[in-house]
């Protein structure tokens, strides 16, 4: 059986723009892609909705989506990571959420091979790599946020979060395949791309401990840091913790809650590393999230007990559950070009391990460390 045909008879192509259609229908004047209607926005949610705007045949409401996006960005090169209906309530910067918008613009650029396109989110991108480099520890890992105050960046909040750095290597090699595509190479993106792998790999215990939420297993596999037979083996350390066989995985691990986009997101690792087999049976197992107009609840506790009866909580359909859903589907049936997007083989090659300030030894420094593998 063809991936596409496998696929179909968990979600069909007439179902992902069914979807995608909720996520359109969400969408505020502005542009803006809340959470669901009337709750907040941020910019990482709202890019993973834009592209599955984009697979979804929703393409005004994409274009739309990342003009809000370039309408929005501050000169440092972040988003507030909290707005409400076009009103601030959290000013804060943060790396993860500004780095993707890299990933959004290579994810549009697989698709629609648009370069005019490319060149007007360049600017953008490029300001918020600038910034999410800045702000890189010592040891490798990303810090995960900057408050603002009166106005204007304040102090720097001197953790970072491992699903969040996670993501942030995976925005780096985009943005790596970006530069070169449109001809303006960014070696100080490349270095920190090579420490930050470094320290995904070899320094996991240096982030916060976040070792409860599932995110923390699966993201230095879905971002691209870890793969091969790591990968397999980070896996298999969790599994049995996490994943709920017929339901989904959980989002906490001492929760007894499934949610639908982390599921979708393991989907999209387990694509990446070539386990197909069990991406295919969890896409398959979360559609009972999956509501009649097409959108997707967020979660839902099982019962733990006999005299307990399950329930969809909280009580509301995301933007973003829909998105890691139209994601998936396009991952596992290859019906776009973005289907690429997480497995990584367009994007720039893996860094080298240079400058490293950790303490474990560095490679040479070597001319042409990076290039685009496709």
């Amino acid at each position: 059986m063809s991936g596409a045909a496998a696929v179909d008879e968990i979600v069909t192509r007439a179902q992902l723009e069914q979807t995608a259609a909720t996520i359109a229908a969400t969408q505020e004047p502005s542009g803006a892609i809340p959470w669901t209607s009337g709750e907040h926005t941020d910019v990482w949610n709202h890019l993973e909705a834009a592209m599955a705007l984009v697979v979804g045949d929703q393409r005004d409401a994409a274009e739309r989506a990342f003009a809000w996006v370039r309408a929005t960005q501050r000169a440092d090169g972040s988003w507030p990571m909290k707005i409400v209906a076009g009103e601030v309530e959290d000013h804060s910067g943060e790396t993860n959420m500004s780095a993707y918008v890299a990933v959004a613009t290579w994810h549009h650029w697989l698709v629609e091979r648009d370069e005019a396109f490319v060149r007007l989110m360049w600017p953008t991108v490029r300001r918020a790599l600038d910034f999410v480099v800045s702000m890189q520890l010592p040891f490798g890992g990303i810090a995960w946020s900057q408050e603002w105050h009166d106005g204007a960046p304040g102090r720097v909040n001197e953790d970072a979060l491992l699903a969040g750095s996670s993501s942030i290597h995976h925005s780096l090699r985009a943005g790596v395949a970006l530069a070169e595509l449109v001809g303006e190479p960014q070696v100080e993106w490349e270095l920190a791309g090579g420490r930050l792998g470094h320290a995904l790999r070899e320094h996991r215990d240096l982030f916060l401990d976040k070792s409860t939420f599932s995110m923390d297993w699966y993201y230095p596999v879905l971002g691209g840091a870890v793969r091969g037979p790591e990968a397999h083996a980070l896996v298999a350390e969790r599994w049995d913790t996490f994943v709920e066989p017929g339901l989904g995985i959980r989002c906490v691990s001492e929760n007894p809650w499934v949610t639908g986009a982390e599921t979708c997101e393991l989907v999209l690792a387990l694509d990446a590393i070539g386990d197909r087999a069990r991406a295919l049976q969890l896409l398959a197992d979360m559609q009972h999230l999956r509501t009649a107009e097409g959108s997707y609840w967020t979660g839902y506790v099982f019962p733990t007990d006999v005299d307990e009866a399950g329930v969809n909580w909280p009580v509301e359909q995301t933007t973003y559950t829909a998105a890691a859903v139209i994601l998936a589907v396009d991952a596992l049936s290859d019906g776009t070009p973005g289907a690429d997007i997480m497995r990584g083989t367009t994007l720039a090659p893996d860094f080298a391990e240079i400058g490293l300030e950790c303490g474990c030894p560095s490679v040479e420094r070597v001319a042409g460390v990076a290039g685009r593998t496709a």
